[in-house]
């Protein structure tokens, strides 16, 4: 089917009713492409998490097929790397964080779309977005790269019982 054929792609915000699918999303999601690699054995607290200020998901006629959500920042490398480079205030930072898409809507610009949602709800608010990923995940390293998120650094990431990956760090674009 080509891509003018298919159904579009909705982005709204997250409800309670979606958390759910999100969760069974998730879980599908590790298990093709071992993102992410922590929160899976209790993926509904992994999506609601502390700090959290706002959260998408994104549907195509109906079904749930990717989400995304912005955070107050928690102690990420990221945040650091950005604010002793902007010298911002940590007031005006979030993190961008549980970014997935189901498999089988991916080449659909769905990331794209959820990440642009979530630019936009920033940049509205006076809010730079930062985000750190694992350079294991090189696609969404890419999707990061094409649509203007530029790299401040690299970290490491901690997770599980003392487990760590490297990762780079991102800022958002100032102007979706």
């Amino acid at each position: 089917m080509s891509q003018e054929n298919q159904p579009s792609v909705l982005i709204r915000p997250r409800r309670e009713s979606d958390i759910s699918a999100a969760a069974a999303g998730l879980v599908r999601v590790y298990a093709s492409d071992g993102y992410p690699v922590e929160g899976v054995s209790h993926p509904e607290s992994w999506l609601t998490p502390a700090g959290m200020i706002e959260s998408w998901v994104a549907e195509i006629s109906g079904v749930f097929v990717g989400h995304v959500l912005i955070s107050r920042p928690m102690g990420e490398e990221a945040v650091s790397l950005w604010l002793d480079q902007s010298h911002d205030a940590e007031e005006r930072v979030a993190v961008l964080a549980r970014l997935f898409v189901l498999p089988e809507a991916r080449q659909r610009s769905v990331g794209e779309k959820l990440m642009g949602e979530a630019v936009s709800y920033a940049n509205r608010h006076g809010i730079r977005l930062v985000l750190d990923v694992l350079l294991k995940d090189a696609a969404a390293v890419r999707l990061y790269e094409r649509v203007g998120w530029k790299r401040i650094g690299s970290a490491s990431h901690s997770f599980g019982a003392a487990q760590e990956a490297a990762a780079l760090c991102f800022v958002s674009p100032v102007d979706s």
